[in-house]
């Protein structure tokens, strides 16, 4: 259990640095539409922050996703959960992590499997007036998956260790 242990602090600890770096991606965001529509306004629109925002706002989302599930802010039905017992809550939530899991890692292969093909054939670009590279946002995608199922691992851990009745 000592392992577990530190498998959940080593886990929880660099999601929770990311996350809260991740945090302030926000800022980038509302930048890069502030300028899409000062210079849609006052000079010629630029071609690149459609896609820079939506590049900038899956980053925020999927590196934000961990940590997200570390604080227990993702939504929820609380109608029949709320009322549970810390026990309950955490054999459901053992049970549905397993699920999770399956769904993480089939995303993942899909996911490097798409990032290979974009680094096999010269950089794949994408199809706007833009074209910027897909490998970086491709590679992003690939870490924030990769960070949510060892998240989810580390949440799993928690429940198991909530079962046997230890502290965490």
């Amino acid at each position: 259990m000592g392992a577990a242990k530190a498998y959940i602090r080593w886990v929880d600890g660099a999601n929770r640095l990311i996350g809260r770096i991740v945090m302030f991606g926000i800022f980038v965001m509302m930048g890069i539409l502030l300028w899409s529509s000062i210079s849609k306004t006052f000079f010629l629109p630029s071609i690149w922050t459609l896609e820079m925002a939506q590049f900038a706002m899956v980053t925020y989302f999927i590196l934000g996703g961990p940590y997200s599930m570390q604080m227990g802010a993702h939504v929820r039905m609380d109608l029949l959960y709320g009322e549970w017992s810390d026990r309950r809550k955490a054999a459901v939530d053992t049970v549905t992590a397993l699920f999770l899991i399956t769904y993480l890692v089939v995303l993942l292969w899909g996911g490097i499997d798409s990032t290979i093909y974009a680094f096999q054939y010269g950089g794949e670009r994408s199809p706007t007036a833009w074209r910027p590279y897909l490998w970086p946002i491709k590679i992003i995608m690939c870490t924030g998956i990769a960070l949510m199922l060892l998240q989810t691992l580390s949440e799993l851990a928690k429940d198991i260790l909530r079962l046997r009745g230890e502290d965490i």
